[in-house]
């Protein structure tokens, strides 16, 4: 399974060449604003020594990493929900995303032209958070119009979602996000086909310029809850060095992760994913799929098939089918389980599904 994120961000807040680091691609990243037009989807593969080592023990032929899409944005700016710059061209591109990854600028540089004259995080957030608001409310009352019409016919659907429209609509107009809003779990079912910006969960990034002297990244002037502190310039550089020089520099930096690890780690707590492996001569796959989801679900991510006739699954740790040299070993020491449609996939759990076609 592999999810989207929309990185997004007023222009020049180094949203492309985090794009161009992370992705290793090549989209233009230019002093000026609006130079990404189209959005930009670059596929990453999930970095895992689990998959690694797992692959060199089964000697896989083939070995197939989980991966994630980034949609790099066209940069927005105050007024877009009213059609300034590319107003809400920008807005449709990240309406399917899974999350959205905002960046913002903490560097100063004399040679980076702000749209807005100066750098102030929080003013840019806040800039941000505006105009995903606005769009938003624009997208409930166009929806409201239509739903109301036939809500006043007594159709349940209908006045069900409207009341779920009404709800974001007073939460909108006081300045409030989406995910704020409480629903019931009748109103939850109604409102899934409603595409709204602030209710999707998002990861910040505090682009800063990290000092090379001190090995440390500066005292941020905005403190964002859990922000992922990148210097997306160093991360670019960072991008044209192979896998050992790369591991290398960041040791003489004294930087446990690279930014796209960061990244992930993040994305894949906000959403709310783990990965499990299955491993064997012929191919090493790691698949995502959703915290607690139980084994059948967890096969449906593999075929549909392997849900529909699930039977049972055998499951062993990464680690100590590693410890075991293989699954012969694992299971001579018993180590191997057998797990029926209750059981909760862990993360790093080894699965082996069997099912009835």
């Amino acid at each position: 399974m592999s999810f989207q994120i929309g990185i997004v961000g007023l222009p020049n807040v180094g949203k492309s060449t985090l794009f161009n680091a992370i992705t290793k691609s090549k989209v233009e990243a230019a002093n000026y604003p609006f130079a990404t037009i189209d959005p930009n989807v670059g596929v990453v593969a999930v970095p895992d020594e689990r998959l690694a080592k797992l692959a060199h023990l089964e000697n896989s032929e083939k070995v197939v990493p989980t991966t994630i899409e980034f949609v790099d944005i066209a940069g927005l700016v105050k007024g877009a929900s009213q059609g300034e710059g590319l107003g809400n061209q920008f807005l449709s591109h990240i309406r399917e995303v899974d999350a959205i990854l905002e960046v913002v600028r903490h560097f100063e540089s004399k040679d980076i032209i702000h749209v807005q004259g100066s750098v102030d995080p929080q003013r840019d957030m806040e800039t941000i958070g505006l105009e995903l608001q606005l769009a938003d409310l624009q997208n409930v009352e166009k929806r409201l119009e239509s739903v109301q019409r036939g809500a006043k016919s007594g159709d349940r659907d209908l006045v069900i979602k409207k009341q779920v429209l009404e709800k974001y609509q007073a939460a909108l107009n006081a300045g409030q996000m989406a995910n704020t809003v409480s629903l019931t779990d009748e109103e939850k079912e109604h409102s899934k086909d409603i595409q709204l910006l602030t209710n999707k969960p998002m990861l910040f990034v505090a682009n800063q310029s990290f000092d090379l002297a001190k090995k440390e990244f500066p005292n941020a002037k905005c403190q964002i809850p859990n922000a992922i502190t990148i210097d997306a310039q160093l991360e670019s550089e960072l991008s044209e060095l192979d896998e050992a020089e790369r591991s290398e520099y960041l040791r003489e930096l004294g930087l446990k992760d690279s930014g796209l690890d960061k990244i992930i780690k993040a994305a894949y707590q906000t959403l709310g994913l783990i990965t499990f492996i299955t491993a064997g001569p012929k191919e090493s796959k790691a698949w995502t799929c959703t915290k607690g989801s139980k084994a059948p679900q967890a096969a449906g991510k593999i075929h549909t098939d392997f849900e529909k006739g699930f039977i049972r699954a055998e499951v062993i740790q990464w680690d100590k089918l590693l410890e075991a040299k293989g699954y012969a070993g694992a299971r001579s020491k018993g180590w191997l389980r057998v797990e029926g449609k209750e059981y909760v996939i862990q993360d790093g759990d080894v699965v082996h599904f069997l099912f009835n076609v």
